[in-house]
């Protein structure tokens, strides 16, 4: 019989594809969705540890049975994978409650199970410190870009290092971490000493006014074109008129126009060799799920736009999927 797949229908895993958890069928996909639902870093309120059920939960709601179309950018997304089944859902990380260390280690081991077989990291979270240990464990040089209203890189010290305010302090002091290029960062919770520590330190600290200053093109050009990044986006670069559920948004920030433009320059110059997405809060979100909803959309743009490029192109090639 055939399938109508209303969104209210079927068993909830990303873009309705299949869940595994076994390393044996990473080798045969492109694409692994893993979803973190760990939100203890979060210093206010928790919630956020819903976001990927309610990310796969709203990815029920676009089309499988035929290509994803972008009626702005008059493209089609993702019929390759979804049709060809090169996308899985991974599943999520089996978190460890009040054990934030513990927890790290579990993620890095399932990413480690995506860098072992070579398939492309699409991860959700969870708050922003889950960033951390998954660029850690990708091992792999490249420039990180975070599209973010906060900076996230306090000073570690004993009492707090795994909060969402930690995980680019981590980071920048990778081996793997070519630089760190920060967009969107905005309002008054940003210290003037970071601010200036960051930038003095060589990264790229992007504010609102240079983010409409730049465009697209220009914030794509602070990363040398060609080299590879590692993309991470909090739901609060976006304005918080935007993003209800969400527990840290600030006004004057990015449009959804600004930062898919932004994202699709990067991808179109440079190879991304992952991306995570963080801090939906569904807990606080309105009665349609708006936020879980605009950022799957985000997601999906992304990966769609990633799926487009010459390079990826290549690398189905390489593992014989075309």
């Amino acid at each position: 019989m055939e399938r109508i797949n209303r969104p209210f229908s079927g068993i909830t895993t990303f873009l309705r594809t299949k869940h595994t958890e076994d390393p044996a069928d990473y080798k045969k996909a492109a694409i692994a969705v893993l979803g973190v639902p760990f939100d203890e870093g979060s210093p206010f309120l928790p919630g956020s540890r819903m976001a990927p059920r309610a990310i796969r939960e709203h990815s029920l709601r676009f089309p499988v049975l035929s290509p994803i179309y972008d009626v702005d950018a008059d493209e089609t997304y993702l019929w390759h994978e979804i049709s060809n089944k090169l996308i899985i859902d991974a599943g999520d990380v089996d978190v460890r409650p009040a054990n934030a260390a513990r927890t790290f280690d579990v993620i890095r081991a399932r990413v480690q199970e995506f860098v072992d077989t070579g398939v492309f990291p699409v991860i959700i979270g969870g708050d922003h410190s889950i960033t951390y240990p998954v660029f850690e464990t990708l091992n792999q040089p490249a420039h990180v870009i975070q599209f973010d209203a906060h900076q996230d890189c306090d000073e570690i010290t004993e009492d707090l290092m795994h909060t969402n305010s930690h995980p680019f302090r981590h980071i920048i002091n990778m081996d793997n971490c070519l630089s760190l290029t920060q967009v969107g960062i905005r309002g008054l919770r940003n210290p003037a000493a970071l601010y200036n520590e960051m930038k003095q330190l060589g990264h790229n600290v992007v504010n609102m006014k240079q983010v409409h200053a730049l465009g697209a093109s220009g914030i794509a050009a602070l990363i040398p074109a060609g080299e590879p990044v590692y993309i991470s986006i909090d739901i609060d670069a976006l304005d918080m008129s935007l993003i209800p559920g969400c527990v840290s948004g600030e006004p004057n920030g990015m449009t959804f126009n600004e930062l898919i433009d932004s994202l699709r320059a990067i991808v179109e110059t440079h190879p991304v060799i992952g991306f995570d997405f963080v801090e939906i809060n569904p807990m606080l979100d309105v009665g349609t799920g708006a936020t879980s909803y605009l950022g799957t959309v985000i997601v999906v743009n992304l990966l769609g736009i990633i799926c487009n490029q010459p390079r990826w192109q290549d690398y189905l090639s390489e593992r014989g999927m075309l």
